[in-house]
């Protein structure tokens, strides 16, 4: 099942884009298991092929539901894996989907990061580089935790950088993830960017980011990630 968190304006509040985290629900059982529970078996066993069809398809689908409803151009995003790819056809497969599901091909962001790319940059490119060529939107998830993030700024198709939560969530403990993040922030700004902080739950968090000139924000502070029918009732107020 997927799950749906709110990425919002840091000043209004406003919901901009929303990401589609996926659940498994097992049978008999109340608490859904975490992607980190589940995902690498689902590698292992090529599973995950089918897996991230299944997610892209259903955001894609969910988005359009609420383009036609309310109105509400939301862009979804939603992680591919690493063995997505590396799949030559997979243009093609997220080209389908959008011709099947009607959703506009800027309404649809893909995130991705770094080790997703690492075991082969040059195919990983290319096929990037196809699905960019559709109209659709391009993240690198968890910027900052590799060691080539700056470089694959340069090599990849990238319009969003998302600074990861261990910097944000280290804000009060006197570390320098305040000056990186404020550099983070300058270097997209410099190189038109999009930037998303990940992980705030505090004021104080929202407060600096704010003063950083951090447009967007993810994280607890304004909504756990929800079942589609009750984030459609966050929606409706936000």
């Amino acid at each position: 099942m997927l799950f749906y968190q709110p990425i919002v304006n840091s000043t209004s509040g406003n919901v901009e884009r929303v990401e589609a985290l996926i659940r498994w629900l097992r049978p008999g059982s109340s608490e859904p298991m975490l992607p980190d529970q589940f995902i690498r078996r689902a590698e292992a066993t090529g599973l995950i092929r089918k897996i991230d069809c299944w997610v892209l398809e259903r955001a894609c689908r969910d988005a359009m539901g609420w383009l036609e409803r309310d109105g509400r151009e939301l862009s979804v995003c939603v992680n591919l894996s690493a063995v997505s790819i590396q799949q030559a056809n997979m243009a093609r497969i997220i080209a389908d989907i959008l011709e099947r599901t009607k959703l506009p091909p800027r309404l649809l962001n893909l995130e991705i990061t770094e080790t997703a790319v690492i075991a082969d940059p040059y195919a990983a490119r290319r096929v990037l580089g196809e699905i960019v060529s559709l109209g659709v939107g391009m993240s690198l998830d968890d910027f900052g935790t590799g060691y080539s993030s700056l470089s694959y700024l340069k090599r990849f198709p990238i319009d969003t950088v998302k600074i990861d939560q261990n910097f944000v969530r280290d804000l009060a403990q006197g570390t320098n993830d305040g000056a990186i993040i404020s550099a983070v922030i300058s270097m997209a700004r410099a190189l038109k960017l999009r930037v998303v902080a990940e992980g705030v739950e505090t004021e104080d968090q929202l407060a600096f980011l704010r003063r950083q000139h951090c447009e967007t924000i993810q994280g607890f502070l304004y909504s756990r990630p929800l079942p589609a029918e009750e984030f459609e009732a966050v929606l409706a107020t936000k």
